[in-house]
Order: C-alpha cells, then sequence, then structure tokens
C-alpha cells in the first residue's frame, strides 16, 4: 500500500486522466441537454427553426417593429427611424439583422403596408414593392399576414397555433390595419460559434447515441476513484516520512489563491467571450476553447492539492500571511499585557505611582487658572522630573559596575545605603557577584599555583633517581660487554630515560610559562639571524624526511625586544614539531615580513596525517597531532611555544586548513 501512495508514476497518470474524464462527462452531459432541445436530427439549423423560440422571436420582432410605426418612431435600438426615400415609402437598412439569443444572426426582409394611408414601410429597395411582396412566398421561410389572414411556412405562426404562442403587447392586434410581408434570408443565415461547437457534437455522439449514457456513470465512478486515491496520496514521497511540502507550499496561501483563482477565471472568461463574440475558423476555436480549458483545470488542480497537503501536514492555518500577522499581534498584545499585568513590587510601584501622577495631574488640571493650582502643577512636574533623572544616574551606577565586571575588573563594591527598592537588590546582587567572581579568581590563582608547585616538586622527586639511572645506564655504556642483546637493551633504557628526563623538562618549563614564572631578559635580538641558526641546525633532521626548506627573509635585518634564550626555545619547538609531523618530500615555508604596523612570522607545513582537530584544541598541553603517538615528543611544544611568545608580548597562534599546518607570530610596533 505505502508504494502506491508514494508512486510518482500513479499520481501523474491520475493528474492526466482527470480532464481527460471531467471533459468527457462534460460533453456527455451536454448532448443529452442539446438531444432534449434538438432531438437527434443534426440538422440545427432545421430544428431551429421550427422551435417555439424561433417563432416567439420572430413575432416579437415584427411587434416591436409595428408599434414602433404607430407610435411614429422605431426602436433606438435599432439605431434610427426610417428614412424616407420616395412618396409614401420609408426604409431603414437598420432593421436588416435581428441577433437570436439561440446564437443564431437571422436576416429577416419585411415590407409593411399600413392600409389607411397606403404608407410602405421596408427594409429593401424595390421598383415594384407590391410586386415584390407577392414574391415572398417563393422563400423557404416567410409569413404574411394580408387583410387579417396568415399564409406562412412556419408551422407555430400559422392561424391554428399562434394562439397558443404567448406573443407580447395585443398580440395579433397590433396588426390591425396592416398588410405585412416577411420572409428569412436563408441563404445568409450566420451560426454562432456556439451552435458550431454544438454541431461538432452532435455530430460526434449521434454515431453511437448510447454512448453519453454509459459514460456518464463510467466517468463519475473512475473521477471518484480518482479523486480518492489522490487525497490520500498527496504529500506522500518515496523514501521520506510524513508529509512533503515543496516550495509553492511554502508560498503565502492567499498569494496562491488569488494568483490562480485568478487565472481560473480568466482562462473562463476567455473561452466565454471568444465563443459568444469573436468570429474565428472552427479549428482555431477548438484549440483556443482547449488551451483555456487546460489551464482553469491546471489552476484549479494546483490550489487544490496545495490546500490537500497543508491540512494533511497542519499547516493550513500557520500558510495564511494573515494568520501569521494575527499572532504576530496577539504575540506582541500577550508581552505588553504581561508587562503591564507583571506582579513584581516594582511593578506594582510604578503603576500605583503612575495613576497616583495622573490623578493628581488631572485634578490640577481642571483648576488650573487659579494661581495655587498652576504652581502645585509646575512643581509636580519639576519634583518628577528630578526623580527621573535621579533614577537614571543610580541606575547608570549600577549599569557602569556591570560593565566593569564584564571587562574583567572584579573590585567593585557599591554603597547600598543609598539605594532603595528594587535598586538596592540590584546593587546587592552586584556586589555578590562582583565578589563571587573576586574568590573565583582567587581561588584559580590558588589553584594554579598548587598545581605548579605540585609539578615542580614531583618533577624534581622524579629527577634524582632518573639521574642516577641515566649514570648508571652511562656506566653500562662504558662496559666492555659482548652479549648483543644486554646490548640493546642498554640502548632502550638509554633511550628512554632521556626522552623521559626531556619531558619532566618540558613540563616543568610549561608550567613556569603558564604560570608566568620565568625570569626574562628583554633585549634587541636579530631575528633573521636567529632563523637562520635554527634552520642550519635542524637541517640533517629535515633531509632525513626530504622536506626542502623555503626561507623567505627581507633583505635588511629584523630587529625584536624579546629575550634570545626564550625566543630561541620558541622557534625551536616549532621547527622539532615541522620535523616530527610533516609529510616527506614536501616544501616548508618560512616567511619574514616587516611592515610599519608589525612583523610577522609565518611557518607553513603539510602534515602527514589528517588533522581533524581544532586549532585550540591542539595548543592544549598534552594533545598532539599523531593520534597514534607513534613519534616522540610531550604534547607540550605548541603550550610551552604559546605561553613564552605571550609573555614577550608577541601573539602567537596557529592555523589548520585540511593537513595544512600554519604557525603565526606577530610583534606590534610601537
Amino acid at each position: 500500500m505505502e508504494k502506491i501512495r508514494e508512486s510518482a508514476v500513479l499520481k501523474l497518470l491520475c493528474y492526466i486522466l482527470i480532464p481527460i474524464l471531467t471533459l468527457s462527462l462534460l460533453l456527455s452531459i451536454a448532448y443529452i441537454g442539446i438531444k432534449d432541445q434538438y432531438g437527434n436530427s443534426n440538422d440545427i439549423e432545421a430544428s431551429y427553426l421550427n422551435s417555439y423560440d424561433f417563432s416567439y422571436e420572430y413575432m416579437y420582432s415584427l411587434i416591436r417593429n409595428v408599434n414602433g410605426i404607430n407610435n411614429g418612431y422605431t426602436d433606438f435600438e435599432h439605431n434610427g427611424l426610417y428614412n424616407k426615400i420616395d412618396d409614401n415609402i420609408y426604409y431603414n437598412e437598420n432593421y436588416t439583422e435581428y441577433y437570436s439569443y439561440n446564437n443564431f444572426i437571422i436576416f429577416m426582409k419585411f415590407i409593411i403596408v399600413k392600409n389607411d394611408t397606403n404608407e410602405i414601410f421596408t427594409n429593401i429597395q424595390s421598383n415594384d414593392y407590391l410586386t415584390e411582396a407577392s414574391n415572398f412566398k417563393n422563400n423557404k421561410i416567410y409569413w404574411i399576414y394580408e387583410n387579417g389572414n396568415i399564409d406562412t411556412s412556419i408551422t407555430n405562426l400559422s392561424h391554428d397555433k399562434i394562439r397558443y404562442l404567448s406573443l407580447p403587447y395585443e398580440g395579433l392586434n397590433t396588426f390591425n390595419g396592416y398588410n405585412i410581408y416577411t420572409y428569412i434570408d436563408i441563404g445568409n443565415m450566420k451560426y454562432s460559434n456556439t451552435i458550431e461547437l454544438t454541431s461538432i457534437l452532435l455530430n460526434m455522439f449521434n454515431k453511437n447515441s448510447n454512448i453519453a449514457e454509459v459514460s456518464i456513470p463510467i466517468d463519475i465512478i473512475l473521477l471518484s476513484i480518482i479523486i480518492v486515491y489522490l487525497i490520500w496520496s498527496v504529500g506522500h514521497s518515496k523514501n521520506k516520512k510524513g508529509i512533503t511540502l515543496n516550495s509553492l507550499d511554502k508560498f503565502s496561501y492567499e498569494f496562491i489563491i488569488i494568483l490562480f483563482s485568478s487565472i481560473f477565471w480568466m482562462c473562463l472568461i476567455i473561452a466565454a467571450t471568444i465563443i459568444s463574440y469573436v468570429d474565428i475558423s472552427t479549428n482555431l476555436l477548438i484549440y483556443i476553447v482547449g488551451l483555456t480549458y487546460l489551464g482553469a483545470y491546471v489552476s484549479l488542480a494546483v490550489m487544490t492539492v496545495t490546500t490537500i497537503k497543508r491540512l494533511k501536514a497542519r499547516e493550513f492555518w500557520h500558510s495564511f500571511t494573515t494568520y501569521r500577522i494575527y499572532k504576530s499581534i496577539k504575540n506582541r498584545i500577550k508581552k505588553a499585557t504581561n508587562k503591564v499585568l507583571d506582579k513584581s513590587q516594582s511593578q506594582k510601584k510604578i503603576i500605583i505611582l503612575y495613576i497616583a501622577f495622573i490623578f493628581v495631574s488631572c485634578i490640577l488640571g481642571v483648576t488650573f487658572f487659579t494661581g495655587i493650582s498652576f504652581i502645585v502643577l509646575v512643581v509636580l512636574w519639576i519634583w518628577t522630573l528630578y526623580k527621573i533623572l535621579e533614577y537614571n544616574k543610580k541606575l547608570n551606577e549600577i549599569k557602569n559596575a556591570l560593565h566593569e565586571i564584564y571587562m574583567g575588573n572584579p573590585n567593585i563594591d557599591l554603597d547600598t545605603d543609598e539605594l532603595t527598592g528594587t535598586l538596592k537588590e540590584l546593587a546587592e546582587y552586584v556586589n555578590d557577584v562582583s565578589n563571587g567572581f573576586n574568590n573565583a579568581i582567587q581561588e584559580k590563582l590558588k589553584s594554579e599555583r598548587l598545581k605548579t608547585e605540585l609539578i615542580t616538586n614531583v618533577s624534581h622527586d622524579i629527577k634524582t633517581p632518573l639521574t642516577s639511572i641515566i649514570n648508571y645506564v652511562d656506566l653500562l655504556k662504558e662496559e666492555n660487554i659482548q652479549d648483543e642483546k644486554i646490548q640493546e637493551y642498554i640502548k632502550v633504557l638509554d633511550s628512554k630515560s632521556q626522552r623521559l628526563k626531556k619531558l619532566i623538562e618540558d613540563l616543568v618549563e610549561a608550567s613556569k610559562a603558564s604560570s608566568g614564572n620565568v625570569k626574562l631578559n628583554i633585549e634587541e635580538i636579530n631575528l633573521s639571524e636567529l632563523l637562520k641558526q635554527v634552520t642550519g641546525e635542524f637541517k640533517d633532521k629535515f633531509d632525513e624526511k626530504n622536506l626542502i626548506i623555503d626561507l623567505d627573509l627581507p633583505s635588511n635585518n629584523v630587529m625584536i625586544e624579546a629575550d634570545n634564550r626564550y625566543m630561541y626555545r620558541i622557534i625551536e619547538n616549532l621547527y622539532s614539531n615541522v620535523s616530527k609531523y610533516s609529510m616527506e618530500n614536501t616544501r616548508v615555508y618560512i616567511t619574514l615580513n616587516k611592515t610599519n604596523e608589525e612583523i610577522k612570522l609565518e611557518i607553513k607545513n603539510v602534515s602527514k596525517e589528517k588533522l581533524n582537530i581544532s586549532s585550540d584544541e591542539l595548543m592544549q598541553r598534552f594533545v598532539r597531532g599523531d593520534k597514534s603517538r607513534y613519534t616522540e615528543g610531550s604534547g607540550l611544544g605548541l603550550s610551552i611555544a604559546k605561553s613564552l611568545s605571550e609573555l614577550q608580548n608577541c601573539k602567537f597562534n596557529i592555523e589548520i586548513d585540511g593537513d595544512l599546518f600554519k604557525a603565526v607570530l606577530i610583534w606590534n610596533i610601537k
């Protein structure tokens, strides 16, 4: 079932079938309605001419025309009166076209003779109107009213049936005193677009008249199944849990409805306008109606699908812009109300004082024109301003105290005797925070001092037996021992004891450097020469790993203020780091630059191990770039270099980009 619900192909097929089945249903219903009106005949023209509607409209046109003649004018819908073209002959060409609401364009020819004056009213031109009138009977559709008798080819307008026609005004009595001769110019009769489409529909279904009755229930059943399936499956996608909303579903719901509703109604209006008023070929008419139908379907489908998705995802109301505006306003009102209704003592006091201020101001305002009230009101204003400024001053004192603590100054002690209420509570809290901060700093310093003493004492205690071990190893090395295994053991003892000695020395030095317990001999030293010296000393180690050193130094010597011994140790630690952890057969860049503002030393190398570690973590104690700890080292080199650099007013930083390691030392020029 899940595969069926998540099938994109099945959904696409349903979206394609819906307009096809809907069109089939609409055409079938339209055919049944047209069939009731025209029967099984494909001759819509003949059906219309024999219809009640045609007969009624035919007579309505004649009665309206004769009434116009009786009243001395014609209907202004036909744009004007008769023009006299000869004695007793009146002509009006505007009475040529007659438009039926059944979408036929009918051309009626008529000659109306007023018996008492022998005046002739017509919409045709002839040299002999009486002879012309007698020839009207030769036409297929004619109706003649002469001396009170009817002669016609229109069945519904014969003497026997016209009485059943609901004629307007006074009916046939309107024609008393007139002889009327009319016929329909069948050759110029036109179909409208609606009749064209109706004719096509009849021709299509009449080949199998039962197909409409059969297709209607089938279309309804299939559409119902498809719609139920889509409602169930819309929003579910393959390998995704829950309802999946696309970018369109996240747009404002009002915007989507307005946009696609406009497209939907525009398609319907365009189709209706073209069908009713535009004279175009049948093929082009079908093409345009089809496009507008698809446009209306797509817009309606988009609106329906996004609505279902939002409802199923429970995002319907939240997708309304008006709802979001309402929630925003509601939350703001709620926050404002909570602030006003805050039950804290200070809030209550402010509200009471504010109400009292308004009350007193109103009383004094009413009696403003009395001298005493005016003076009291001015005094109240001045007193209020003074209290606000005083309150603001004390608040700024507390703010400044907090800023000092934030900047690292814990020695803050606010005088709480002059404060009251909330300000006094705040000041007491600030003093407590300051005291706690100060105590924490003292405890931290004490802890660091104890750790330093512990490291120093333990290191000293370890050094004594370690010195003995090293001395005895040296004595063993001087003995002429022939056993190769014993010689190998002595080498291991010598190597490990020397490494342990170096670790203890580094540990002591790191402890002293981090605590600042180092005596510096600051002097001017040549940094360029120092780099050349250390580079030369590490040449053998670099050559072992085939590291190419790219030493880029300024042409002039670069002088810095530093302790020569400790600066040597910093650079030595960085070079040692390069020699241990660089990838073999790579290049090492050592660059020294000097500007008017600073001196900058950069040491860059490619690490043989991927550095999945941050620069801050790498500078901590006992952290090494070699996770396997295969290489020798204590993990203290960078930590010692950083501490010693900071003691000599040098900024030390490292940067990691993938497997690129860069150490940066910066001296500001005063």
